[in-house]
């Protein structure tokens, strides 16, 4: 029977397997528009808008596997053999890109990759949840991010230094050695461990047999738990503005000092903002339910609507790095607070899981929708118009947020204290 208390063995096997995972989840992230808009492979006359037409479809892509796949992770047993799949496929996607010409083959490539990628956040976030059990997850979630925070910081660094000796191309082959160690990590977990009920949400095999039943819609996901609604649209708004800033800047750098320059520059912005988030998704994890959920998520909004405010003020390269660390804030903190908000809203419902991959195909959107969003902008308006439109877009989420979120750190706090009088008797 898995138990509810991992080994520090458990423990470093769940670290090991967010770092190296860190890289391979995100695919090819902000390089490719570098690399389409600067390099061009065997493809020619990419710009802003076309490049952003590319993410933004493989983002749609991605968010239609999200609901998906947290079904496939809540009702499965094989969920480690689920992320190597899924690593797999990013991992052989993103090596063809360099091999595939025109639109369409870019398109289904990166779409590909996306699909995969969607098992990600729910496969992690269940082993996690089945084995360290509903108590400690907070703090886990926490620990999962800082150690997916600090991967990505070391897979930027070494981007950087080795672009600017090679070239873009070599962070295909970055990825490719990242996902083979990724792979062991992931089977470095032992799975005796895991407690499949409780990492969908059920507190035993009994409440999780009476809970199975036929997948639930997107729209019975949201709209059944008005909370898990509002929380998905922040999201939404907090992505719809993110998403598009650190891939505009690599365009940006891409025009203003040449592709191997930006490559690093880009890898430079992203391991200053992935070294913030480290300290500041341990804080979350740590003090989430003390502080309260709703107070954190305002201040991550608001940090991301300062970023769009700051970048037009200088297209110099240290002040671009500068203002891209105050996205460790902002993603760090919704980073780290989503799973903590989805599973205290639906503890007890056995589909935490499901609820997942319903909030993150509406996050999806927001990300998917920001690239083609800033490249119709820059191509109409410049640059500086593109960073404000996506300011404004996080004040309204920051609105939301105030006016409409309910304070889910309550629920969690109620029923742990439930959980505990009952063991009690």
């Amino acid at each position: 029977m898995p138990h509810a208390h991992q080994p520090r063995r458990g423990t470093r096997a769940l670290d090991a397997m967010n770092f190296f995972l860190a890289d391979v989840r995100d695919g090819l992230g902000p390089y490719l528009a570098i690399y389409l808009v600067s390099v061009r492979g065997p493809t020619h006359g990419w710009n802003e808008a076309s490049a952003g037409l590319v993410m933004t479809i493989a983002g749609i892509a991605g968010l239609i596997a999200n609901a998906p796949a947290g079904a496939l992770v809540d009702r499965s047993k094989a969920k480690r053999a689920i992320l190597v799949a899924a690593a797999l496929a990013v991992t052989l996607a993103s090596l063809a890109l360099p091999l595939s010409h025109g639109f369409l083959a870019v398109t289904a490539g990166q779409s590909l990759a996306a699909m995969a990628a969607a098992a990600f956040a729910p496969g992690i976030a269940a082993i996690s949840l089945g084995i360290v059990g509903p108590k400690a997850f907070t703090a886990r979630v926490g620990r999962n991010e800082a150690f997916n925070h600090a991967g990505n910081a070391v897979a930027a660094a070494l981007a950087g230094v080795l672009a600017w000796r090679f070239g873009p191309v070599v962070v295909f082959w970055l990825m490719a050695g990242l996902a083979a160690l990724s792979i062991v990590a992931i089977l470095s977990v032992d799975g005796s461990a895991i407690d499949h009920a409780v990492a969908r949400g059920c507190a035993d095999d009994e409440e999780a047999q009476e809970r199975d039943g036929p997948p639930q819609s997107l729209r019975q996901v949201l709209m059944g738990t008005p909370a898990l609604g509002i929380f998905a649209l922040a999201c939404f708004l907090f992505h719809l503005a993110n998403a598009a800033m650190l891939p505009t800047v690599g365009q940006l750098l891409g025009r203003e000092v040449g592709s191997s320059q930006a490559t690093s520059l880009t890898a430079a912005c992203i391991v200053g903002a992935q070294l913030v988030m480290v300290p500041v998704a341990v804080l979350v994890g740590r003090y989430a339910d003390r502080w309260g959920h709703r107070p954190i998520l305002l201040a991550g909004l608001a940090v991301l609507a300062l970023r769009g405010l700051l970048y037009p003020l200088s297209n110099a390269p240290a002040w671009l790095l500068f203002v891209q660390l105050l996205d460790g804030i902002g993603a760090g903190i919704f980073g780290a607070l989503l799973p903590v908000v989805v599973a205290a809203i639906m503890r007890g419902t056995g589909r935490f899981n499901v609820a997942q991959g319903a909030v993150a195909t509406v996050q999806g959107l927001g990300g998917a929708l920001s690239t083609t969003l800033a490249g119709a902008v820059i191509v109409g308006l410049g640059y500086t118009a593109a960073f404000l439109t996506l300011a404004v877009v996080a004040v309204v989420g920051l609105v939301l947020v105030a006016w409409k979120m309910p304070e889910t750190a309550e629920k969690a706090d109620a029923e742990s204290n439930r959980r505990q009088r009952f063991e009690q008797r």
